[in-house]
């Protein structure tokens, strides 16, 4: 088997091909029985075994990790056991990178915990035909950690490693061969957020990745600055107020066409308190300043929105938004007008399934074309909807 780097940028907005997609629920049939059935956290798709269809990899809150392949029509087989171990470890993994950490042409595998403050990082081992758990690489570091990324944030051309907890987030910078160094204190403000989400982009235009911290609190905007990020939250970003923000998932992408990337924050409230749950959209004045405009180009129902994700579903050439809502919930579709305002759509794309989700991929899954839909779910069943 041999693994490759991915053919498609994950976290990039994808674009579809036809109008008018429907999706249809094909979980009983598409799904292996038993496999994705609670608590998983995050889903990220590649092509595991280099059959040039997207494979899936599921993080498990206190279960076992799940790599699902694809055979190419959007059936899935559980290649868990075969390619982690019947008996890998069971922790509460809420986040997982896919990438070639070091340097062999195959790809690696990362999870980050919560609660166990225990990552796992699979490095794939070509004479087995199969990854390897190499935890030790990470030079120790542990966390309690609920989102991470795996990108190069050097300029060496290795991907390195972000990873956000509940305390200070660490930067984790690769040697090229899998190795990492703690890197933190130099290139990271020191803070002690409580961060659920993390996403680069190139806000203010310069050529480099910034990074947009989401917070259950106050969220942030690092500038990279020669490859240091630093807080200029205050300068580029309306807060809604202290302590009124708990967001789970943060997403860039150019809604009104203009060429720079404007934000969206999926919002919860959790636990009771004062947190709004309102979703915001914030548009950039193309310097990475952004401007809310939510009341203007978005509907402000007080849903608990976990995950939020960019993806052009109609076919008209702009970023429209799929977002998973949690208990009760359903996958929701707001149709972008091309200027960046939005109407829902979700009667026309959505079959009625009840879903609490926690994690969304939207990508083509059967070959046709089309933009299909992967839910993972919190206390069921993940779903399966294919577009036709």
């Amino acid at each position: 088997m041999l693994f490759l780097a991915l053919g498609v940028a994950l976290g990039q907005p994808i674009v579809g091909a036809h109008a008018q997609t429907v999706f249809v629920d094909v979980t009983s049939k598409n799904l292996p029985a038993g496999v994705v059935q609670g608590n998983s956290m995050d889903v990220r798709p590649a092509d595991i075994d280099a059959d040039g269809d997207m494979d899936l990899v599921v993080a498990v809150e206190f279960g076992r990790n799940v790599i699902l392949l694809n055979d190419g029509a959007g059936a899935f087989t559980d290649g868990s056991a075969q390619l982690l171990g019947a008996q890998r470890p069971s922790f509460d993994s809420e986040d997982v990178a896919i990438v070639d950490f070091n340097s062999d042409g195959f790809l690696d595998i990362l999870f980050v915990s919560e609660d166990n403050q225990t990552n796992e990082l699979w490095i794939f081992a070509a004479d087995q035909d199969r990854f390897l758990l190499e935890t030790g690489r990470l030079g120790g570091i542990t966390g309690t950690s609920n989102a991470m990324l795996a990108q190069d944030l050097t300029g060496d051309g290795h991907p390195d490693i972000l990873i956000g907890n509940a305390g200070q987030n660490r930067l984790l910078v690769n040697d090229g061969e899998g190795n990492f160094a703690d890197e933190s204190a130099g290139r990271l403000p020191t803070r002690s957020d409580i961060t659920q989400d993390l996403e680069l982009g190139d806000i203010d235009g310069d050529g480099d990745l910034d990074l947009i911290v989401a917070n259950e609190d106050d969220n942030r905007v690092l500038l990279n600055v020669a490859g240091v990020f630093q807080d200029q939250t205050d300068a580029r970003l309306p807060l809604r107020g202290p302590g009124l923000e708990m967001t789970r998932e943060a997403d860039l992408g150019d809604v009104d066409g203009d060429g720079d990337l404007d934000l969206y924050f999926a919002n919860v409230r959790f636990g009771g308190g004062a947190h709004d749950p309102r979703d915001r959209l914030l548009i950039n004045d193309g310097s990475g300043v952004f401007v809310d405009e939510s009341e203007s180009r978005i509907s402000l129902e007080s849903r608990n929105t976990v995950d939020a994700d960019f993806a052009d579903l109609d076919g008209d050439g702009d970023l429209d938004i799929v977002k998973a809502q949690f208990s009760p919930g359903r996958a929701h579709v707001l149709l972008n007008d091309g200027q960046g305002s939005f109407v829902d759509a979700t009667a026309r794309f959505m079959p009625n399934v009840s879903v609490d989700g926690i994690d969304c991929e939207i990508l083509d899954l059967n070959a046709d074309g089309k933009l299909d839909l992967y839910i993972a779910n919190y206390r069921q069943q993940d779903r399966l909807l294919l577009a036709r």
